[in-house]
């Protein structure tokens, strides 16, 4: 089927940030005296929304919308300011998008970022042309496994989700992008190749430039 357009997950995929949310969840933790396994804690809520993570991180107590926003814009500070000046793209990622456009793809973002963390990496990617559309994780979307957000995404670009190509570095992205009908590309920035497996995933690759050198655009049967 022909190809219409790319919906990149931000980050792990977009830009090199997971090892920052890392350090940011400890910070957090220990602010709020709370003993957590990092990689446990990832790997059940990378994907997820803010306000989803924190009921995962906070399963004792009931908390409502607003406590749990006041608890992820304290979280996102910290790792904005942890990632601030060590700042990367996923190697190959800006240029890679511009190729893609320029190939007649329609890209997209569908992140289960807040705001204020897609300002914080957009105004930096300095991506020319920008997206058509960001989805984030603040809008009232359900968060990944679920495809709201990649759905959503493909919405706001008139794109049909089969003819979309999701690229995501995480399970819960992966399995996402499988449940909205999509195809994907694994970016194992953050995970193995074998976890990010699926029958709807076309290629397995550590960054974009690895991708480009195996001419994966072209090799795509564009719309355009």
């Amino acid at each position: 089927m022909k190809v219409e357009a790319l919906i990149f997950d931000m980050d792990g995929t977009m830009i090199d940030s997971m090892p920052w949310h890392a350090k940011s969840w400890v910070v957090f933790a220990r602010n709020h005296k709370l003993d957590i396994d990092v990689s446990d804690l990832l790997a059940r809520t990378t994907g997820r929304t803010g306000v989803e993570c924190m009921r995962v991180l906070f399963d004792d107590r009931v908390l409502s919308d607003a406590e749990c926003e006041a608890l992820v814009h304290e979280k996102e500070t910290i790792y904005r300011d942890l990632f601030h000046d060590n700042f990367t793209e996923v190697a190959g990622f800006t240029a890679f998008a511009k190729a893609a456009v320029a190939r007649g793809l329609k890209i997209a973002v569908g992140t289960a970022g807040d705001k204020h963390n897609i300002e914080f990496a957009m105004s930096r990617l300095k991506m020319d042309p920008l997206p058509l559309a960001i989805v984030g994780g603040d809008e009232g979307l359900t968060g990944k496994p679920t495809p709201a957000i990649f759905l959503e995404a493909a919405r706001r670009i008139g794109a049909d989700p089969a003819r979309c190509i999701v690229f995501e570095d995480a399970p819960f992205g992966i399995e996402a992008a499988r449940r909205g009908g999509m195809r994907a590309v694994a970016v194992c920035s953050t995970h193995t190749a074998q976890e990010l497996s699926g029958p709807h995933v076309m290629a397995a690759v550590r960054d974009y430039e690895e991708l480009a050198q195996s001419n994966f655009l072209e090799t795509l049967d564009a719309t355009a």
